[in-house]
């Protein structure tokens, strides 16, 4: 039962439907901008800082599809070696990114890879490298709308199996990353109480 006295993040079921539907949303706005029905490409990709996007169209390679319905971003389609892709640049915040995200999967995206930078937490790496993420340290909210309460958030091994690139350069590797809602507000208290958990980085 829902108590007054805890926070809203814990005093519900994640199991539970939302009231409020990524594809209804979209449907109503493509609706009232006009637009003709449309379908996302089948993979996409969130570029947070942009930079990718930028250099695809700065190179002529990505171009803006104007029946996006989105209110909120711009959809690029970038085709590479016969197939063609979604980039939707500036997805910045977890909320942000995950509304993104269902809006594109509620359109017809199969396969969604999210890239962005971070803060450097642990000491035994040098930049510049990437962090392919086996599980995230839940210091945020929005994880938890979507699983029980828990330290960690875990990727599927599947996905994450066979993506490090130790010997490349950049080089990657496989690693925590602490998720909090802003990387301005960081205690070194809570640094300390992190640090047995390994995180790589925190966004």
């Amino acid at each position: 039962m829902a108590s007054s006295q805890n926070s809203p993040l814990f005093d519900h079921d994640p199991r539970e439907p939302s009231l409020f539907l990524p594809g209804n949303l979209l449907e109503g706005a493509r609706r009232q901008k006009g637009l003709a029905p449309w379908r996302a490409p089948g993979a996409c990709l969130l570029d947070m800082d942009g930079d990718i996007l930028e250099r695809l169209v700065v190179s002529g390679r990505a171009h803006r599809d104007p029946s996006w319905p989105c209110f909120h971003t711009r959809l690029h389609r970038w085709a590479l070696d016969g197939q063609e892709y979604g980039v939707v640049g500036g997805t910045v915040g977890a909320p942000f990114a995950v509304l993104v995200a269902e809006e594109l999967f509620a359109s017809g995206c199969q396969a969604l890879v999210s890239v962005a930078s971070a803060g450097l937490v642990s000491e035994r790496l040098s930049p510049p490298f990437f962090v392919v993420v086996d599980r995230a340290l839940r210091d945020e909210g929005t994880s938890h709308h979507y699983l029980p309460s828990g330290r960690f958030a875990l990727a599927d091994e599947a996905l994450v199996a066979g993506r490090e690139r130790p010997r490349r350069r950049p080089s990657s590797t496989r690693g925590c990353r602490w998720r909090r809602c802003s990387v301005a507000i960081l205690p070194r208290s809570s640094s300390r109480a992190a640090a047995p958990e390994e995180p790589f980085s925190s966004r």
